[in-house]
């Protein structure tokens, strides 16, 4: 038995950009009002936060604070076919 639920996309998504790189950040609560945070980088690599947020502007914040004291090379991983071990 499958449950179907639909996805809410905020308008809150959008590109960031610091030190010459970008990401593409995606947020997107279903119907349990929960916003999940998602960052793509230019590779295609995935990084989704394990935490959901109460509302998507927390979403938001939350990636731009790890940008802000992390760094954003902190959410870009390695090129297609890099063998990073």
């Amino acid at each position: 038995m499958s449950e179907e639920f639909e996805l809410v996309m905020s308008p809150l998504c959008q590109e960031l950009r610091s030190g010459g790189q970008s990401v593409r950040v995606e947020i997107y609560g279903s119907d349990d009002g929960k916003w999940i945070l998602e960052v793509e980088d230019q590779h295609g690599n995935s990084t989704v936060w394990d935490d959901h947020f109460a509302t998507d502007a927390d979403a938001l914040a939350e990636v731009k604070n790890t940008i802000f004291s992390e760094g954003i090379e902190a959410l870009i991983g390695p090129p297609p076919g890099t063998d990073e071990t």
